[in-house]
């Protein structure tokens, strides 16, 4: 049975996931660290933590659980830390938005039957902006949490259980577990997350140059610039670990992108435009 929690990282999710826990009913104790300490004592007035903590690795070592909810490259450098200080009564997890590199190091770190169990995960939830003060107990109802599980850890009965136990809060959180494989992960979250995110930052920044000053644009422009835009406020302390440890696939992503509209330039007024439409009116159905 899951008693304890370390959050560390208490902006946007790692609060939410503390606020849900409380809401399905949690009844253990949950410490968190923040590298800000406003972002824990925020996440502490909202009821999503019982106690800050001063050090990760200490919160880590106090845990049976440690969710790692920060940038990919600081969850990379917690995980060396946290490698040689917790044991085989640990489990690790982590909300990181590519896999691929968060798999190998716990491959590398971690699952070994003296060591601490790690399970990577990913939640796909989330709002256009962060912070502690954003936290929400609902988020991630309905969402899809997504693991690149390695089995490593069944070497363990006692991690198992911890496993068990993890996934089982995430589904009393109202998130849909699905199991992956860490590099299709990263290939598929380029197209429905990644790729959005950055057309949207196009845009929005395309208009900032463009229109911005139109005096009549408030009138002018309504939902679908307002849908179109909404990523467009999400800022690049969020997404830059991410364009750096899943480059290759949202080059892909964007080149096709590129093709793709050139296509629709180029057929303007020809009945080709009309297929576009069709095609993406069948992904929308489907």
């Amino acid at each position: 049975m899951i008693e304890r929690i370390a959050i560390l990282g208490t902006g946007l999710l790692g609060t939410s996931v503390g606020l849900a826990l409380r809401a399905a009913g949690f009844r253990g104790s949950i410490s968190g660290w923040n590298r800000s300490p406003k972002g824990a004592e925020t996440a502490l007035s909202m009821g999503a933590l019982d106690a800050i903590a001063n050090d990760p690795l200490q919160a880590a070592r106090e845990s049976q659980v440690v969710l790692l909810a920060v940038p990919i490259y600081a969850t990379l450098d917690l995980m060396e830390k946290m490698a040689g200080v917790l044991d085989s009564e640990h489990l690790v997890t982590d909300v990181g938005s590519t896999k691929a590199q968060i798999t190998e190091a716990a491959g590398r770190l971690f699952n070994t039957p003296d060591r601490a169990a790690f399970l990577p995960g990913h939640p796909m939830a989330g709002k256009e902006r962060g912070g502690a003060e954003l936290g929400d107990a609902s988020l991630f109802r309905g969402a899809v949490w997504l693991f690149t599980d390695d089995p490593a850890w069944q070497r363990s009965p006692h991690s198992a259980a911890l496993v068990q136990g993890w996934r089982e809060w995430v589904g009393a959180m109202g998130a849909k577990t699905l199991d992956i494989d860490s590099r299709r992960h990263d290939e598929l979250v380029a197209w429905v997350s990644h790729l959005p995110q950055l057309v949207a930052t196009a845009l929005s920044a395309l208009l900032e140059e463009e229109v911005s000053d139109a005096p009549e644009l408030k009138d002018v422009g309504g939902r679908a610039l307002r849908e179109m835009t909404r990523l467009g406020a999400s800022p690049y302390s969020m997404w830059r670990d991410i364009a750096y440890t899943n480059t290759d696939a949202i080059q892909a992503a964007l080149d096709a992108l590129e093709q793709r509209l050139a296509h629709i330039r180029e057929n303007l007024r020809n009945p080709e435009l009309r297929d576009q439409f069709e095609q993406a009116n069948r992904f929308r159905r489907d």
